[in-house]
């Protein structure tokens, strides 16, 4: 938005300019909050802002001709600013001109002179009065005292400026009045109406009656900014009919106090031919015009002169290149802030005029970002996509300001965006399902596996920590056979692991950021206990009590091969650790029985003798872990008449035991569950790709 206030130019500081909250529709009490803060564009401070009444005051005294000079209009350009969100508001203050100054001459007397054969109708041009101020209030007319020779007549310079001068109207006779007293008033526009006046006195003078005479009196010159120093301006036309040294013209600029020699450090004169040329270089921002006043002088007694009046207008060329301004950067940027957000708020000036001062913004294309046009020379950079701090943590943005002159000219200024993080990814596992192995009867606190996840995201959005959830699928609590270190991610034991209980564990650990709100993944890691040989080989059969013996009585011509009796062994562990083998213990006597290594069966070795006793056996069952643990049974054997043993009722081997048969269904839907999930993440993982 844009503001307009309008306050005259003799107001004392605190004077209220304007209801800045009314006018831009905001509360008063949300202005200190929101930061409220005035920029003057030319870095004067001439106003305040009074945050608890929400008005515009004055900060000291304006003098509007000290402020703009001669310029037909005056204005003050301010900017206002205020955050959250963040806004740019321009306040254009016109200065009104109050009628405080008077007209005043350069001189309070004037002299001149005039010959006593000059014509009715002879023309004496006067200075012109001065007045600071202006439209109604600079000067409106001139009076003239009254005379019966002379009166006033007003001629209007190009640039609207009056030029009194006295006319001849009767005859002059030097020898009955050589001097005429007259005053000249000037008059300005005001209410109340001032004025200045100036003593003119007129010298009647014989002789030399033929002035210089200036063709064309007033003259338009064009000329560009920055031509070369010594570039010829004009040469003025300038009669005098006289001969001799009344006809000799020497010419020399016409100041006045009030602005003395301003264009004559510009202007050079020679006073000979009355060319003018440059001597110094002109710039059009500086002034777009100059007005210079000639006198021309003859070498008459008395001398006559005449006025010339030249108008140099500068035609601005592209010599000013343009200029960008940074008000304000909102820096870092949220990484999901919406498509419109206002980034940064931007101005532009160009000191050259016209097309030469008409100035586009451009920034590149591929970034996501694009101007808005706020108002005349104001941009704001507005977000024109979705930002990703994943993808770009920040962004160099290049503004590029160029102007429409020929040939162009161009300028730019780079400024860092940085883009603030916000939680808007999950964290991930390198792998979904992890294998671990362990060995049984680990001490607690054993390193398992190590998962690990990563997160895009920086800062407390990508802090990570690890869990282990409890999905019920064992009897007993996960959390009771392991523990994760929440910051690395490695698993240990809580407590030793039995193979023979326990041989595999599916152990799902998450993942969570620190965000807010907080994200998080889940992984499997399946943890399979290896065996060792923990246990030692337990006969079944024959089932005898510690420290006894099982006693066999066989046929006493049993021949060799018969089979006396079966020694049955089974071993908790698996694999080699469960591998068994059948020996006997070597005896002091030469038994004659032996033992099939593998299948624990004992037979007859060689014939028995009629009248042989009964025999001792030691059988060792040995199974294949490292080291290899072993048990034995100690079996009599007696011959005996008649003897038959009924295999099928004293070998009663064990069955199956429902544990057994349970843990294998275990075993089964656990390697069919995990070959299920695996092709379910399989065609997941496929399906994405």
């Amino acid at each position: 938005a844009q503001l307009h206030y309008s306050v005259p130019e003799d107001r004392e500081p605190g004077f209220s300019v304007g209801d800045l909250a009314k006018d831009l529709g905001v509360e008063v009490r949300s202005l200190a909050a929101r930061n409220l803060r005035l920029v003057s564009e030319g870095g004067q401070r001439h106003f305040q802002v009074d945050l608890a009444a929400g008005v515009l005051l004055l900060d000291s005294r304006l003098d509007r001709e000290a402020l703009c000079g001669q310029s037909p209009t005056c204005s003050l350009h301010l900017q206002l600013v205020m955050e959250n969100p963040l806004q740019l508001h321009r306040v254009e203050v016109d200065v009104l001109d109050v009628n405080d100054n008077a007209p005043q001459f350069p001189k309070p007397e004037v002299v001149l002179e005039i010959t006593e054969v000059a014509n009715p109708g002879t023309r004496l041009p006067l200075e012109v009065a001065e007045d600071p101020d202006m439209g109604s209030n600079s000067i409106s007319t001139y009076e003239l005292s009254p005379s019966k020779h002379f009166a006033l007549s007003i001629n209007v310079r190009g640039d609207g400026v009056k030029m009194p001068e006295i006319v001849l109207e009767k005859a002059l006779d030097r020898e009955k009045v050589p001097v005429h007293h007259l005053t000249l008033t000037a008059l300005d526009g005001g209410n109340p109406v001032k004025s200045g006046t100036a003593k003119v006195t007129i010298h009647v003078l014989d002789a030399n009656d033929n002035p210089p005479v200036c063709d064309p009196p007033i003259s338009k010159v064009l000329l560009e900014e920055n031509v070369p120093v010594g570039t010829l301006v004009t040469k003025l036309n300038v009669t005098d009919l006289d001969e001799g040294p009344n006809g000799d013209v020497e010419y020399s600029f016409k100041t006045s106090n009030n602005a003395p020699g301003k264009f004559t450090k510009l202007f050079s004169l020679d006073a000979r031919t009355g060319e003018i040329r440059t001597k110094a270089p002109l710039d059009y921002e500086e002034s777009s015009a100059y007005e210079i006043a000639v006198r021309a002088r003859d070498k008459g007694s008395p001398a006559m002169e005449g006025h010339c009046h030249l108008r140099v207008e500068l035609i601005d060329i592209n010599d000013n290149s343009p200029e960008i301004v940074l008000t304000s950067v909102s820096s870092p940027v949220q990484e999901d802030a919406a498509p419109g957000t206002v980034i940064a708020l931007i101005g532009v000036k160009d000191s050259d005029s016209g097309d030469n001062g008409q100035v586009r913004l451009q920034i590149a294309k591929e970034l996501p970002f694009k101007l808005v046009s706020s108002f005349k020379e104001h941009f704001s950079l507005v977000t024109n996509g979705p930002l990703d701090r994943e993808k770009a943590s920040g962004y160099n943005i290049t503004v590029r300001a160029v102007d429409s002159g020929s040939p162009q000219r161009a300028t730019q200024k780079t400024f860092y965006l940085h883009i603030a993080d916000v939680n808007d990814n999950a964290p991930n596992f390198s792998s979904p399902f992890d294998t671990a192995h362990i060995q049984e009867n680990s001490l607690p606190g054993t390193s398992v596996f190590s998962v690990l996840a990563s997160d895009p995201d920086e800062g407390s959005n990508a802090k990570l920590s690890y869990s282990i959830l409890d999905n019920g699928m064992q009897d007993v609590p996960i959390s009771t056979y392991f523990r994760i270190d929440q910051d690395n991610g490695t698993i240990y034991t809580v407590r030793a692991l039995d193979y023979e209980q326990d041989k595999v564990f599916q152990v799902p650990v998450e993942v969570k950021d620190a965000g807010s709100p907080a994200l998080s993944s889940t992984a499997v890691v399946h943890v399979f206990v290896l065996d060792e040989n923990d246990n030692a080989p337990s006969i079944v059969y024959p089932s005898v009590p510690k420290g006894s013996a099982f006693h066999q009585a066989i046929p006493a011509l049993a021949e060799p091969g018969y089979l006396v009796t079966k020694v049955v062994a089974v071993d908790a562990d698996s694999g080699h650790n469960a591998w068994l083998s059948y020996q006997l213990q070597e005896s002091a006597e030469a038994l004659p029985f032996q033992v099939e290594r593998r299948s624990g069966e004992i037979r007859v070795a060689q014939a028995l003798r009629e009248s042989e006793d009964s025999h001792r056996l030691v059988v060792e069952v040995r199974d294949n872990g490292t080291p290899s643990l072993s048990a034995s049974v100690v079996i009599v054997i007696s011959p005996e008449e008649n003897s038959v043993q009924d295999f099928s009722k004293s070998l009663d081997l064990p069955q199956s035991s429902p544990e057994d048969t349970n843990l294998t269904l275990y075993l089964i839907i656990s390697l069919v569950s995990i070959s299920l999930v695996s092709c379910v993440m399989f065609g997941l993982v496929a399906a994405r790709c």
